[in-house]
């Protein structure tokens, strides 16, 4: 947060400061206490407003590195596919496919953004 944080000391002075200055400055008071209330609930509201933005933008970055990925996945799979299938090697192009499989879902669960409740 910023240095406009408002505390229950910030209260007491107020309170305090009522009392020596008397009533005649007490509009005063309460509208400068007013404004640091105000200006703290903004900066509050401005820091989560980015954060969220933030959040956002990293799930975005998340899902073009997933679809990068998989489009990856299946360009690299085609010319193995081929060749595998072409020689006969069934074992080895299940494994293969197997292994291309288990690469795309364990970036997408380490990808996977987290949620908070």
């Amino acid at each position: 947060m910023g240095d406009e944080q408002v505390e229950r000391g910030d209260l007491e002075a107020l309170l305090a400061a009522r009392q020596e200055l008397g009533e005649a400055y007490e509009p005063a008071l309460v509208d400068s206490f007013a404004e640091r209330i105000e200006r703290a609930v903004a900066e509050r509201a401005e820091s989560r407003v980015s954060l969220q933005a933030h959040r956002q933008q990293m799930e975005a970055r998340a899902v073009q590195k997933q679809f990068a990925l998989g489009v990856g996945s299946v360009v690299a799979s085609i010319p193995i596919s081929i060749v595998l299938g072409v020689t006969g090697q069934l074992v080895a192009l299940l494994i293969a496919w197997v292994g291309i499989v288990v690469v795309n879902v364990a970036h997408a669960m380490v990808a996977r953004p987290r949620r908070e409740e």
